[in-house]
């Protein structure tokens, strides 16, 4: 005789019949200790994201039993913090690794939705004034609004096993522009380049470079190293220095720009999917494109929060391409002249 067999359905229990949830884990039930071993962050911190997201991972429907915008947001930090759907994880909140799957979908997506609130410039002329004040403090280096550099993070082959995603060490990637203020805080992120550009090519196709070639910007420049070309906009070191100066302006763009680079070691070290010790991301790009700009979401918000990890040492391995470039020296005059005058006048 056949036996009948249950079918559980991942979408009914996700979104559910009315307003019946799956509250199966309690927060409130366990230490601070406990959650920031086990998701990352600590309880108050869960509880914003729960007031942040919660409209937009409750969808009612026809269905019962939904789980909880809260479960859901657990089962995407454990994710995104251990880089892997570990059995035990879903045990302790109560749902299979399928549903798992699917709460690290809704929650990357309403995370990206918001991605324009937390990751942006300052606007207001004060604000601004701050941002230069900041990195000035660091170095010297006057002017400074962001440092700007790229990060590879590896992915699975594309099902089309697309060669645009082969980077140069012959593994999938995709390249993510990125730019921070002297606080780590993302200002800018283009997670989707595919890894097989470089860098100055991602620079010169991506939205930043429209953003301050249209001027938004008027009144100071990126720092950038030297796999990307001098702009007006942008300031990269010298070549070959030579006098006094030039060292010192050399000195004081290193030690700002080495900002961007503690940045991706922080993201690396708190969103362990991204660093590669568990392996690829297994999403196509477009997927793993919204997972690492989730992450960036949060990383803005934990330091929006006071959760700074910059003393934490660096975990893992992330499979991040050398570029071998010459000198990316602009031909543009005018970019010369406003690095020459920089020089001139805060470096001589």
């Amino acid at each position: 005789m056949a036996v009948p067999i249950a079918v559980l359905d991942c979408d009914l229990l996700l979104y559910g019949r009315g307003h019946k949830t799956l509250d199966r884990f309690k927060l409130e039930d366990v230490t601070d200790e406990y959650l920031v071993s086990t998701y990352g962050f600590p309880r108050q911190f869960i509880y914003y994201l729960v007031d942040l997201l919660g409209a937009s991972l409750s969808r009612p429907t026809q269905r019962s039993r939904a789980i909880s915008p809260e479960t859901q947001i657990l089962a995407a930090l454990g994710f995104y913090t251990s880089g892997s759907f570990q059995t035990r994880m879903g045990d302790a909140i109560g749902i299979s690794q399928a549903s798992m799957s699917r709460c690290v979908a809704n929650v990357t997506e309403a995370l990206v939705e918001r991605a324009s609130q937390f990751i942006r410039f300052p606007e207001d002329e004060a604000s601004v004034q701050s941002l230069k004040d900041d990195f000035y403090g660091l170095a010297g280096m006057p002017g400074v609004l962001g440092v700007v550099d790229c990060t590879h993070v590896a992915i699975k082959a594309p099902n089309a096993e697309d060669l645009s995603y082969v980077n140069r060490k012959g593994l999938h990637s995709l390249n993510c522009l990125m730019v921070c203020d002297a606080r780590g805080v993302l200002l800018s992120a283009e997670t989707h380049w595919p890894g097989s550009l470089p860098d100055c090519t991602v620079l010169q196709q991506a939205a930043l470079t429209r953003q301050f070639e249209n001027e938004l910007h008027k009144d100071g420049w990126l720092l950038g190293d030297s796999s990307f070309f001098l702009r007006t906009w942008l300031m990269t070191p010298l070549h070959i220095p030579e006098t006094p100066a030039e060292y010192r302006y050399n000195m004081a763009h290193s030690a700002t720009h080495n900002v961007i680079e503690r940045t991706f070691r922080t993201i690396r070290s708190r969103f362990r999917c991204l660093d590669g010790s568990k392996g690829t991301l297994q999403y196509s790009p477009e997927k793993s494109s919204h997972i690492i700009l989730a992450c960036c979401v949060l990383h803005n918000i934990s330091l929006e929060h006071g959760l700074d990890v910059w003393s934490s040492p660096a975990t893992g391995h992330i499979e991040q391409p050398e570029e071998e470039y010459e000198q990316m020296e602009s031909m543009d005059s005018e970019a010369c002249r406003i690095r020459q005058e920089l020089l001139l006048t805060h470096f001589s």
